[in-house]
């Protein structure tokens, strides 16, 4: 089984948020898909099959399946463009998210994604102990996303990683306006065996409907702050949203594996 090691939302490798892709003929079972998530040690490995005209597609982290990611989506974009369907300008995904769209634009890889529903909750003591600043504003949809005054707050926050895992959502995102991007963000996953996501794309699906409402744009260039950094650019579609990205290949491997 070959595995692509991807870079995306990078233009560079080392930028960006890695992940393994895997191009089947049909897939192996959860458990072995589990156990290849776990020994790539990435925050994600996606799966695709050819399904018709489309491809179905699965994400795996080291702590189980999700229903939605960004980079990995990004990254099996890539490969399938780069090494599968060369001559295609746009791809489909069939997911437990429903269908996603991927369309080449010039060098950037244009995503279609779902939008999170966000409803604002109280900000707590909690918040504050555990991320280190508190927040100004809290929401809430598959994700947490606690806003900050300064994207100072989010670039320097060391939170408690070991108490994260208390506070609501199953990601729990920081954001805060920026000065050279319209918004900074860090996205930390404790809930998934992953303690910072460099660049996370279903994150954004919470992050970007925030700032288009509070700045009154529907495009948004957002900006992850990790260390290993990446940019977003994205937009706003009604009740779907635009997230573009580049891709970089890193490796190639052969895994030797047998369920």
């Amino acid at each position: 089984m070959k595995c692509y090691h991807v870079d995306a939302f990078a233009e560079k490798p080392f930028e960006g948020n890695p992940a393994a892709v895997c191009v089947l003929d049909k897939y192996p079972s959860d458990e072995l898909m589990q156990k290849i998530a776990i020994e790539n040690n990435l925050s994600e490995t996606a799966f695709t099959v050819k399904e018709g005209e489309n491809y179905h597609l699965r994400w795996f982290t080291p702590g189980g399946e999700i229903d939605l990611c960004g980079h990995a989506t990004l990254g099996t974009a890539y490969v399938l463009f780069t090494f599968f369907e060369k001559e295609a300008e746009s791809i489909t995904f069939n997911t437990m998210s429903g269908p996603l769209t991927v369309v080449r634009k010039g060098d950037l890889l244009e995503m279609d994604f779902p939008a999170y529903e966000l409803k604002e909750v109280p900000v707590t003591n909690a918040m504050e102990e555990i991320l280190g600043v508190r927040p100004i504003e809290a929401w809430l949809g598959r994700d947490l996303l606690c806003v900050f005054e300064k994207e100072a707050d989010v670039i320097n926050m060391a939170p408690d990683h070991s108490r994260i895992t208390e506070l609501d959502g199953l990601l729990q995102h920081v954001t805060a306006k920026g000065t050279k991007y319209d918004s900074v963000s860090r996205s930390f996953c404790s809930k998934l065996a992953i303690t910072e996501d460099p660049v996370c794309g279903s994150g954004h699906c919470h992050i970007v409907p925030f700032w288009a409402k509070k700045l009154e744009k529907p495009e948004i260039i957002a900006r992850q702050a990790s260390k290993r950094g990446g940019t977003l650019h994205c937009r706003m579609n009604g009740d779907r949203v635009t997230l573009a990205g580049s891709a970089v290949l890193y490796s190639i491997a052969e895994l030797y594996v047998e369920e």
